[in-house]
This record gives structure tokens, C-alpha cells and sequence, in this order.
């Protein structure tokens, strides 16, 4: 699904150039379950940007599906991420404004699902994810962990392939971020191909590979037989 070859990213203003990858050359298969895990500034989240397609390197390639995306336009990356891929982020991103249903129905306005399909889609992923109780309410009325699962099934409402996961359990406690961690780890199971960045070795321990990046480069790579679940 995902392949990097010595993909580079440098961030410069007038006084300093920083750079934030170096030389990564990654593969990722159609449903894997990684961690990317490492030091703070060490590059992972701007990793996770740019194999979301929210950020394209200065140098290498990257290629989804065999296609060579990173340096495609600003707008060509956005039809591309259009329900093809589905991000999870650690301050959830929900939309103060919105009910949890219509935070949820949001990618689908997106990509034009007719209302019919719609509604049984979302109603049919907070089913899912045990928030259907809570449809009506306002991001603000819910717990973290409630919140939390409405971000993924916002995110897993259009069914992508692929699923970003940037530091997902970081505002839970132990119990909240377990159960989120169950969760990701059901929707992996039933095919879908995550990718997490963590600092949690307990998270981390849930993926089938762990790759641990220094520097803006990858340092080591652990198989799952190593770890705990």
C-alpha cells in the first residue's frame, strides 16, 4: 500500500534549516497495523502528514497504491485523501458547533453520499462504536473517551483503507485509552491498514510491527512476537 524511498523533509526559514526526515524508506502492506514510535521532534508526526497526503517531502518518493504521490499539487492530494484515508488525532478535532451525528456525517457531505445512505451509514458506525445514545449531544457534554469515539467513526464512517492515528489514547486515562485501543484494533482486524504514532509502549504493543525513528531516521524495527498482545 505504502512504499517511501529515502524520502526527505527539511523545514527552513531565513536563520535555520531543520531537518525533519532523512532518508526514510519504509513498506507498508495493505492491512498492517504499525506504530511508529520515538523521541519528541524526532519526525514521526510529520512522517504521519506526509503518508496522510497533509504535507509532501522536499526529496525521495513516496507511493500509495503503487502511484507516485508526494509531489503532487496541494488540490490533487486532497482528492486523493477523500475517503481513502481517515486521521485520528490525539485532541479529537471534533467540531464544538456540530452534534456528535453531524460531526460523524461530516466526511460524507464531502465525498456527496445521498441523505438515505448517509443516515444508515452513520447511524450504523455509532452503533459500532457504542455512541449511539449520545447522537444528539455536543462534543463539550461528552467524556474524552466518548469523544474519542466519535473521532474514529468519524473517521471510519466512509470506510478508507487507510487510517492515521496521531498519539490517540495521549488525552485518555488507562481505561478510556484501553478501550480506544480495542477499538482500532477491531477495525485493523476487519482489514483496514493503520498507522499510529505513540509514546505508549502498551499502544504500541497492540501493532504488528513497531518502527522507531531518531533524528528523521528509522533506527530499528520490532516484529509483535515481542511484545505483550
Amino acid at each position: 500500500m505504502i512504499r517511501t524511498v529515502n524520502l526527505q523533509k527539511l523545514f527552513a526559514t531565513e536563520e535555520v534549516e531543520t531537518t525533519a526526515l532523512n532518508g526514510i524508506n519504509l513498506e507498508i502492506k495493505d492491512g498492517e497495523f504499525v506504530a511508529i514510535m520515538g523521541p519528541s521532534g524526532c519526525g514521526k508526526s510529520t512522517l504521519l502528514n506526509i503518508i496522510g497526503l497533509l504535507d509532501s517531502p522536499t526529496g525521495g518518493e513516496y507511493h500509495f497504491w503503487d502511484k507516485e504521490v508526494g509531489h503532487m499539487s496541494e488540490r490533487q492530494r486532497a482528492q486523493l485523501r477523500k475517503g481513502a484515508i481517515g486521521f485520528v488525532f490525539q485532541s479529537f478535532n471534533l467540531i464544538d458547533e456540530l452534534t456528535v451525528y453531524e460531526n460523524v456525517e461530516l466526511p460524507l457531505l464531502y465525498l456527496k453520499v445521498p441523505v438515505s445512505e448517509r443516515k444508515e451509514k452513520v447511524e450504523k458506525v455509532l452503533e459500532r462504536m457504542n455512541i449511539m445514545h449520545r447522537r444528539n449531544h455536543f462534543p463539550q457534554q461528552l467524556s474524552g473517551g466518548q469523544q474519542q469515539r466519535v473521532a474514529i467513526a468519524r473517521a471510519v464512517v466512509a470506510a478508507p483503507k487507510l487510517i492515521l492515528a496521531d498519539e490517540p489514547t495521549g488525552n485518555l486515562d488507562s481505561t478510556n485509552g484501553e478501550e480506544v485501543m480495542k477499538l482500532l484494533q477491531e477495525l485493523n482486524d476487519a482489514g483496514t491498514t493503520l498507522i499510529m504514532v505513540t509514546h505508549s509502549p502498551y499502544d504500541a504493543g497492540f501493532a504488528h510491527r513497531i518502527i522507531n525513528l531518531f533524528d528523521g531516521r528509522v533506527v530499528t524495527e520490532n516484529i509483535k512476537e515481542q511484545f505483550h498482545v
